[in-house]
C-alpha cells in the first residue's frame, strides 16, 4: 500500500486539520470532538444545515460547509459514521434559534448516531428535523443499510436545501426542498478497481483486470452484478437506464447531470461518460438544463464513476443557481 499518510490512526485527524488551515477562511475546525463549522456560524435567523459521515469520500462532507450548503459537517473514521458525540455540540454549534436540518445518507450507523444526536438536542430546545438520502437504485438492501444506499444525490440534497436556507425558508419549508430533492434525484455507480482503506492495508474488495462492478457502493459494498470489462458508451448505458427508468425521465423533461469520479478516474474519462449520459436524455427528448462533473464525493482511490439524475423545476432550478462559496462548490458569491 502506498499512501501520503503518516500513520493510519491519524489520518483523519491529520486531514482535518490541514483542511482547516488551507481553507481558514471558510471554516473553523473544532478537534474534540471533531466537526467542522461556517466561520460565522451561527448565522442569525438562519436554519442551521448539519451534515456527516465517514471520511474517505472528500470532499463530502466538509469541502461543502460555506455560504449557501452546510453549516457544518461531522466527519467519523474512515468509512465509519460519526458518533452523537461529536453530532450533537455541531448541531448546537450552529442553531441560532430557527432550528437545525440534518441531511443524512442512508446508512445504518449514520442513521442511528444522527438520530441519537437530534434527540438529545430536542431535549436542549432545539428543533431538528432530519432529510434522509437514499438515491441509490443499485440495490435495495446492502450490508450497511435498510433500503437504497444515500450516494451522489446527497451532493445535491445539500447545495439547493443550503440555499433554501440562505434565502430565509423556515425549518419545515427546507426540509421539505431536500425531501423534495431526494424523490427526484436517483443515481448509480460502477467501479473499475477497488480502494484500499488506511488501516486496512489492502483494496477492500478483488477484481480482474477484464471486470468491472456495476452498481458499487461508495464503500465498496457490492453492486448489481460483476461484468466483463466494456467500453465507456456500454457502461454509461447500463448506469443511466435504471436511473432514467425509476425516475420516468422523458420528454419535456428538465434535468440535471452529474457525473461524480469515485476519486480515482481522470476527469477526461468522466467527460466521455457525460457525454453519452447527454446524449442518451436527449434522444429521450429531455433537456439537461444544468451538469457537474468531477470528483464531489468519492470512495478514496477508487477507480470508477457515478452518474446522478435531478428532475428539476424552476424553483429548483433557480436554487442550484443560487450564490455558493465553499471549499469545494463556489459560484456566484
Amino acid at each position: 500500500m502506498k499512501k501520503l499518510i503518516n500513520d493510519p490512526k491519524s489520518v483523519v485527524t491529520e486531514s482535518v486539520q490541514g483542511f482547516g488551515q488551507a481553507h481558514a477562511d471558510l471554516v473553523t475546525i473544532n478537534e474534540d470532538p471533531m466537526y467542522i463549522t461556517r466561520k460565522d456560524a451561527p448565522v442569525s435567523g438562519k436554519v442551521g444545515l448539519v451534515s456527516g459521515g465517514g471520511s474517505g469520500h472528500e470532499p463530502l462532507h466538509a469541502g461543502y460547509v460555506g455560504l449557501g450548503m452546510l453549516d457544518a459537517a461531522v466527519p467519523g473514521a474512515v468509512f465509519t459514521s460519526p458518533t452523537p458525540d461529536q453530532i450533537l455540540p455541531a448541531t448546537l454549534a450552529v442553531n441560532s434559534g430557527a432550528g437545525v436540518v440534518h441531511i443524512v445518507k442512508n446508512y445504518t450507523g449514520d442513521v442511528l448516531n444522527f438520530e441519537s444526536a437530534a434527540e438529545l438536542a430536542e431535549a436542549e430546545g432545539v428543533s431538528v428535523r432530519t432529510v434522509l438520502v437514499n438515491d441509490d437504485v443499485a440495490v435495495e438492501d446492502s450490508l450497511y443499510t435498510a433500503g437504497r444506499r444515500g450516494v451522489g444525490g446527497t451532493v445535491l440534497v445539500e447545495k439547493i436545501a443550503g440555499a433554501a436556507a440562505e434565502r430565509g425558508d423556515d425549518l419545515d419549508a427546507v426540509a421539505a426542498i431536500g425531501e423534495r430533492v431526494n424523490a427526484n434525484v436517483r443515481t448509480m455507480g460502477v467501479a473499475l478497481s477497488a480502494c484500499t482503506v488506511p488501516h486496512a492495508g489492502s483494496p477492500s474488495f478483488d477484481l480482474a483486470d477484464d471486470e468491472i462492478e456495476i452498481g458499487i457502493g461508495i464503500h465498496g459494498e457490492p453492486g448489481r452484478h460483476r461484468i466483463p470489462l466494456e467500453n465507456a458508451d456500454g457502461i454509461t448505458d447500463r448506469l443511466l437506464e435504471p436511473v432514467l427508468a425509476d425516475l420516468k425521465i422523458g420528454s419535456g423533461d428538465k434535468v440535471l447531470l452529474f457525473v461524480n469520479g469515485m476519486g480515482g478516474t481522470p476527469l477526461s474519462e468522466l467527460y466521455i461518460v457525460y457525454r453519452r449520459a447527454a446524449q442518451v436524455l436527449a434522444d429521450k427528448g429531455a433537456t439537461v438544463e444544468r451538469s457537474l462533473v468531477g470528483n464531489y464525493i468519492t470512495a478514496l482511490e477508487m477507480q470508477g464513476c457515478s452518474i446522478s439524475v435531478l428532475r428539476l423545476d424552476d424553483e429548483l432550478t433557480g436554487l442550484w443557481d443560487a450564490p455558493v462559496h465553499t471549499a469545494a462548490l463556489r459560484w456566484g458569491a
